[in-house]
């Protein structure tokens, strides 16, 4: 407690929402050693442990460790952070709960722009594959924004149907690409569209850490118009917020955020819906704490998934993005069916 001269100021510690985070962060840990443990070459915790420290007991292990499992293990994590806390801004921006990258169109659009790169240009350096895919995910949300709130707020229901429909639209662009491009360049960009993990390298995780770390301070920064917009657009104008730049801002954060993800490893569906949900299942808190909760929570479903896909039909790897589709489907389905909140009625 602090005291002031008029009297008392007693904050409230949120002892669950940071229990939750550290026991997710633990969890995230455990994830990791065994996803640099499991593989056709398997390792024990003593042998990864020293081989992390440098004290590698085999060249082989070494190498699998440092060159193919630690890479796609990190990637995993900054993807699914990415991806939950792009999820986790749209649902608090449109006040939808369906509201997700992948549903919308944003994935689409971005992974509409790596497609036509890799079949049209596929020379074109792979560092450029973020840049690329962040303009057609803008692009998109800026077309879907346009359409939606052409008769009420974006935040309506309005919005996800519009969102769900353009992203029809893309999937058949993207199909005749894939169908009329050449057969080797269609089918490496059939590859990254399943959204796997398992190709990655230390460049990519390097993209992937950079842009976490370019786009933190930003989140950050967007915690008090999110506080704000939580509220309603109505009462977050009347607490001195500019609801309509501010929508566009935090929309294109949310573009940013879930772009940079997709431009490493294709569009990974449901974690940005999953994710926000899960986390606030596990504890209510500020939207500060929610974002972290939901990274944290997005970064094990993508590493668990990634997991999975390798060691459930081991040798055949079943790439992360259908192992999260199988789990979200039907989260998604549960949403539907659940009682609609006033604020995302048409």
């Amino acid at each position: 407690m602090i005291s002031r001269l008029d009297g008392p100021v007693t904050f409230v510690l949120p002892v669950r929402a940071l229990a939750v985070l550290a026991l997710l962060c633990a969890g995230i840990g455990t994830l990791v050693v065994a996803s640099l443990m499991a593989g056709s070459y398997p390792l024990t915790a003593g042998e990864v442990a020293a081989t992390v420290l440098g004290r590698a007991p085999s060249d082989m292990g070494e190498t699998v460790v440092w060159q193919f499992r630690l890479p796609r293990a990190l990637a995993a994590l900054f993807a699914g952070g990415l991806f939950a806390t792009s999820g986790a801004v749209l649902q608090i921006v449109t006040r939808n709960a369906l509201a997700d990258p992948s549903l919308i169109g944003v994935s689409q659009g971005a992974g509409l722009a790596v497609v036509t790169a890799i079949v049209v240009a596929p020379d074109l350096p792979h560092v450029l594959r973020p840049a690329l895919a962040f303009a057609g995910a803008l692009a998109v949300a800026a077309l879907i924004q346009t359409l939606a709130m052409r008769r009420a707020e974006g935040a309506t229901m309005r919005f996800i149907l519009t969102g769900i429909g353009v992203a029809a639209f893309i999937a058949a662009a993207t199909s005749a690409l894939l169908t009329y491009g050449q057969i080797d360049q269609a089918m490496a960009a059939l590859g990254w569209l399943a959204g796997s993990v398992h190709a990655v390298g230390w460049t990519d995780v390097a993209i992937l850490g950079g842009a976490c770390a370019l786009l933190a301070p930003a989140l950050a920064a967007a915690a008090r118009p999110l506080r704000a917009l939580r509220l309603g657009p109505e009462l977050a104008a009347g607490l001195g917020v500019r609801v309509g730049p501010a929508r566009i801002a935090l929309i294109t954060l949310a573009v940013a955020l879930a772009a940079a993800a997709v431009a490493i490893v294709g569009p990974l569906g449901f974690v940005g819906l999953i994710a926000p949900h899960l986390a606030q299942r596990l504890a209510r808190a500020d939207v500060g704490l929610h974002l972290s909760l939901s990274a944290a929570t997005g970064a094990a479903l993508v590493a668990a998934a990634d997991l999975a896909g390798r060691t459930v039909a081991d040798p055949v790897q079943i790439p992360a993005g259908l192992v999260t589709a199988v789990v979200g489907i039907p989260v998604f389905v549960l949403l539907i069916l659940r009682p609609t909140p006033e604020a995302t009625r048409l």
